[in-house]
Parts: structure tokens; sequence; C-alpha cells
């Protein structure tokens, strides 16, 4: 199973070629609440448009399902990724790793810090 980071759910979506090969994949995708929260943020702060709908649309795309991982546990996860201080990084992390699943990322400290946990784009 894979979970796309912020950036990877956007190439998919926007069909940027950083997120081609994997919007080809065979496997189940999903996305984060956490996701839908940094767009939500990046868009409030002008940092983001969006090409038609709403940020609830993307939960609601057939591309990939809207995880939904227990608050408490997957906080408490976050709470243990210490090397950053990215808020939306850590719930990512914490989130994929609560689930035992992969990252998609084209972040590289994010790919350098989970090694084989990450998928890179």
């Amino acid at each position: 199973m894979i979970l796309l980071d912020t950036n990877a759910l956007l190439w998919i979506q926007q069909g940027h070629a950083r997120g081609r090969s994997l919007a080809r994949r065979v496997g189940r995708l999903y996305v984060s609440p956490a996701s839908l929260l940094e767009l939500q943020f990046l868009l409030e702060a002008g940092r983001l448009r969006l090409r038609g709908g709403a940020i609830a649309d993307l939960g609601e795309d057939p591309r990939w399902l809207l995880d939904d991982p227990p608050a408490a546990a997957w906080f408490l996860r976050a709470v243990e990724v210490t090397w950053t201080r990215d808020p939306f990084d850590r719930l990512l992390v914490a989130h994929a790793a609560y689930r035992r699943w992969q990252l998609a990322t084209g972040d590289g400290e994010l790919l350098a810090r989970l090694g084989a946990m990450a998928v890179e784009l």
C-alpha cells in the first residue's frame, strides 16, 4: 500500500510528469487527511491554486482512497518523529508508519530518512 504525500497527491491530480509513473502503478493509493489540511492551509495563504474543485473533492477522487487512521494512535506516532519541525511531514510519516505503508514523496529529506519505507517520485 502507498500513502501519497501532499506533493505526490497534487502531481497526480494535476497530471504532472513526476506523478505519472505512480498513477499508472498497480495497487491501491491512499491519501491522508493531513494532506487535505495542508492543502487548505496553502490555499488560505495564497501559495496554491487548485485546478477545478475544492479540497473536499480531492478526498473523493477515484484514483485513491482517503484513509482514516485512529487519531490517538496516529498522533502518538507523530510525537516520535522528532527529526522534522514540519507538522505535516510529521503527520504523514506517522500515518505511513502506523499503517506500515510506503510514503510516495519527492522530498529529499523524507527519502533519506525513510529509506525503503519511501517511494521516490
